[in-house]
């Protein structure tokens, strides 16, 4: 793996190409490009049987420019570094940052790749590429590139152990806010591959993450808590305060239930008071005495039905 930091200070980790993959790439391409040239000699021979000899010449050499030289920068170009025999071989060309190429990179790689390839047969291209750490060429040099593997092995990702159960809760005290992102990232990397490390160079990387978390957080490692569980607790401890402060509190992922406003009930109409009965006058007896009703008191008001005997 070859760590490149990119124009935003982001680290990525790429696989350079090797030689036996390079070389094999380099050999498609040629196999297409030759026979290319090939097939747009023999049709300008075929076209231009009435020329003389000099204008063939200048043919010639401009077809060997424009199909040799030309075509693989075109091509480099417009796919963004992956050639024919790259595609194949899943390798593309980056530049030293990351970053996809552009027309003066691969116009760089095309015109010393005619030195170091076509010229010398390779041998040039196979000696630098020997030479040089990440297996780049004179072009790659120059122009400031590196083939990487596109097509890497999957890997999975490592086991993040967790915490002793003793320590639950241990460090809810702890001030987590000055602990910088890639500190962090460091820690999840170690606990991650650390059973993939050897037991001395792991205690020894643990002993030092520990010791820069302490020192952000302002409280030292306890004695009897070994390094790794230490980091680990940590961990654990800042992502449930990531999830407590995502979900509103609820670490397990659930969501509060979003608070009512009451809303002010306009008091109801007052119904209308129903009118008083009115009560019909009584009727005059046969004797000429007024007879009062058995169901209406003197005062208005209706009667219970009774009525005392005379």
């Amino acid at each position: 793996m070859s760590e490149l930091v990119t124009g935003e200070a982001v680290a990525l980790e790429l696989r350079p190409a090797r030689l036996p993959s390079r070389a094999l790439a380099v050999l498609l391409d040629l196999v297409v490009a030759v026979a290319v040239y090939v097939a747009v000699t023999v049709a300008l021979v075929a076209s231009t049987s009435s020329l003389d000899d000099a204008a063939r010449t200048a043919l010639t050499i401009a077809t060997f420019v424009l199909v040799l030289v030309g075509g693989p920068i075109a091509v480099e170009t417009l796919s963004h570094g992956r050639s024919l025999g790259k595609m194949a071989c899943g390798l593309r060309v980056v530049r030293d940052d990351g970053g996809p190429i552009r027309f003066r990179h691969a116009l760089v790689r095309g015109l010393i790749g005619v030195i170091e390839i076509l010229m010398t047969f390779g041998v040039i291209a196979c000696v630098a590429s020997l030479v040089s750490a990440r297996g780049r060429r004179l072009g790659d040099v120059f122009a400031g590139t590196l083939v990487v593997r596109e097509r890497v092995p999957y890997a999975s990702a490592g086991f993040m152990p967790p915490p002793p159960p003793w320590l639950a809760g241990r460090f809810s005290g702890l001030d987590l806010s000055a602990v910088p992102d890639d500190l962090w990232l460091a820690v999840r990397q170690y606990l991650a591959r650390a059973a993939q490390l050897d037991p001395r160079v792991g205690w020894a990387m643990a002993e030092r993450l520990a010791t820069d978390v302490a020192s952000r957080t302002g409280a030292p490692v306890p004695r009897e808590v070994p390094p790794p569980a230490y980091l680990a607790a940590v961990l654990q401890e800042r992502q449930a305060r990531e999830a407590r402060k995502a979900f509103g509190g609820d670490s397990a992922g659930g969501t509060a239930a979003p608070a009512t406003a009451e809303v002010p009930v306009p008091p109801a109409p007052a119904a209308p008071s129903a009118p008083a009965p009115v009560t019909p006058p009584p009727a005059p007896s046969s004797d000429g005495r007024s007879e009062v009703s058995r169901d209406v008191r003197p005062d208005g008001r209706p009667g219970t039905g009774f009525v005392p005997p005379a």
